[in-house]
């Protein structure tokens, strides 16, 4: 299935009737649920319809930096790795906004960050079906009729309630996304509005203040963590910095990003994470940390760069750069500072540091599910540790009541300790929302490669998920039994 490049943009469906169940119902729109509608939109025999609680599209808007590049290339937008010919494709925005010809001379394989953000935002200005302002407050399941039901509130322009809806539908996906995440012994801090002590999700809301402050600490030694620490070294004077980065892993890591590393987020890689027992899914999810959470070779390099440049005329500048540091506890020092207790894990000694703001680059972690399908807790089937079971499909396991009904509910970027390291990736959006697709309708709706990658990932061959027929697409497929930063 392919659509002309320029194809434009369709209602679908034309009209709905109210109290119609619909097939599709997307909770949140992020880049993920933004794919999937992108790759819906063709698809006029599905009646869907996407609900996000912010007013309009937003991707991190905290952190686009100037020059700060996305860690995967161009081609891992929407789209284009399921269907190429979409008229949703990077390349096709660009088209619309006469950008071709000076991007073929940009010759840039990993664009701006910024503009992966506006690429989005023209889809979700364009696609039909999506509903800003729209709080999801509930699901359940509505035994009668065979239905998930979705409650939600609209939201005015100040996100104050406006009005009350009800929708049904066969299927839901479920694309919430993750939250800043702020370790417990700085969730003091965060919450005096004394001393500015900010997540880096806010960081360009609060720059001008950052910049002002006399000392900068910056905590956290991911991609965050060392792009904000280079924007406030450019803009900080030579021999004036005064700047603390400091940051849990041992170095101040290069990612992983030769060639077959990358195959790690490949459909063959997730095929065989997913049949791994539990135990040993658990463990490598911990230790692959520098696949995703490590810092890009340019911006290192860009970093040392300017420090070095800062020597020209002899002495160092005035920052101090320490790996292996975890910060145990903090408090408000005054009114105007923060004092961090810092203790180096290798060392095994322990150091104050006074700071007058601190920027928290630690990343993020996935929102809990639990949290939107609390109506639909005794149907769901969770593994060891009480995590949904998710399968191959990215379908949760639900009791045979709802899933021998022919309805599911799927997830996006939930399900890292089913499916590994490649969950949040950017680069595998496009896939799994063809994978979603191709379950939703019971056929290859997208013609998806058999392989991904040149490495063979384990001894036994993993075969490509099949397709569960419309007839039989109520059936699981079995589920294996055993005993979060990220690339964007």
């Amino acid at each position: 299935m392919c659509t002309t490049p320029h194809a434009q943009p369709q209602p679908h469906p034309p009209h709905h009737e109210p109290d119609a169940p619909r097939d599709l119902v997307g909770i949140g729109i992020g880049p993920f649920n933004l794919s999937l509608a992108a790759l819906a939109h063709p698809l006029t025999e599905l009646d869907t319809a996407f609900y996000e609680q912010r007013p309009s599209f937003d991707w991190h808007s905290g952190l686009l930096i100037d020059g700060a590049r996305i860690q995967v290339p161009f081609l891992a937008d929407l789209v284009t790795l399921a269907d190429p010919a979409s008229p949703w494709t990077f390349l096709n925005h660009l088209k619309a906004r006469d950008r071709l010809f000076p991007f073929y001379f940009a010759e840039r394989f990993h664009i701006q960050r910024a503009e992966y953000d506006a690429y989005c935002r023209w889809v979700a200005d364009s696609l039909p079906g999506l509903h800003f302002g729209h709080q999801v407050d509930a699901v359940r399941w509505n035994p009668e009729r065979d239905l998930f039901e979705v409650d939600f509130t609209q939201l005015d322009t100040d996100g104050e309630a406006e009005a009350l809806g009800r929708t049904y539908t066969r299927n839901i996906v479920l694309g919430i996304g993750t939250e800043p995440y702020v370790p417990e012994p700085l969730k003091p801090l965060v919450e005096a509005p004394a001393v500015p002590v900010v997540h880096a999700a806010d960081y360009l809301t609060h720059r001008d203040t950052l910049l002002a402050a006399d000392h900068v600490t910056v905590i956290g030694s991911g991609q965050s963590g060392a792009e904000i620490f280079l924007d406030l070294l450019r803009a900080r004077p030579a021999g004036r910095e005064k700047l603390h980065w400091l940051g849990r892993t041992e170095a101040f890591a290069p990612m992983e990003y030769s060639k077959l590393g990358l195959e790690h987020f490949t459909p063959d890689y997730t095929r065989y994470f997913r049949a791994l027992p539990e135990r040993v899914r658990d463990h490598l999810v911990t230790s692959q940390w520098q696949l995703h959470k490590g810092i890009d070779t340019d911006t290192i390099t860009a970093i040392h760069d300017e420090l070095y440049d800062r020597t020209l005329h002899g002495g160092w500048p005035d920052v101090v750069l320490t790996p292996g540091v975890q910060v145990r506890t903090a408090g408000r020092l005054a009114t105007t500072k923060v004092e961090l207790h810092l203790e180096h894990l290798q060392q095994d000694t322990r150091s104050r540091l006074t700071t007058d703001a601190v920027i928290l680059a630690t990343g993020y972690r996935e929102r809990p599910l639990d949290r939107i399908l609390a109506g639909l807790d005794p149907y769901l089937r969770r593994d060891s540790r009480q995590r949904p079971r998710i399968d191959q499909h990215f379908r949760l396991a639900l009791d045979p009541s709802i899933s021998g009904s022919n309805c599911h509910i799927y997830v996006q970027n939930a399900e890292r300790h089913t499916h590994g390291v490649g969950t949040p990736d950017l680069g595998l959006a496009a896939w799994r929302s063809a994978t979603i697709l191709n379950s939703l309708t019971g056929k290859e709706t997208y013609p998806l490669p058999t392989r991904t990658a040149f490495t063979t990932f384990g001894l036994d061959q993993q075969p490509q998920p099949r397709i569960p027929h419309a007839r039989h697409a109520q059936v699981l497929t079995p589920l294996v039994d055993g005993t979060q930063e990220h690339r964007r």
